[in-house]
């Protein structure tokens, strides 16, 4: 017994804010998908609109199990997928919708 009493507690809410965060970061990437024009995405070299929603959706759905204690490889791709997307696609489809980037 190395671990206090207090390490299954802590484990259970730090559990709990990465699953939260998985979550909002999946949402955030979606609803920004989902809002943008489909002519933007391979203006900018990418994938098309509807492979972003379908990986983004279907990983971040499929992550849910993690809820329960694990997470799955289907969560790590959601989680990878949505921050690629908004750290990469994202500040593409912005500098062509507003006409300031080098496009």
């Amino acid at each position: 017994m190395a671990a206090p009493i207090f390490a299954p507690v802590v484990v259970y809410y730090v559990s709990w804010l990465l699953f939260l965060c998985a979550v909002v970061l999946g949402i955030t990437a979606f609803v920004h998908a989902l809002t943008q024009r489909a002519e933007a995405f391979p203006a900018i070299g990418t994938l098309p609109k509807p492979a972003w929603l379908a990986i983004i959706g279907i990983c971040t759905l499929l992550g849910f199990p993690y809820l329960f204690g694990t997470i799955s490889v289907f969560g790590l791709i959601g989680i990878a997928a949505a921050l690629i997307y908004l750290l990469d696609v994202r500040p593409g489809l912005r500098d062509i919708a507003d006409g300031r980037g080098m496009w």
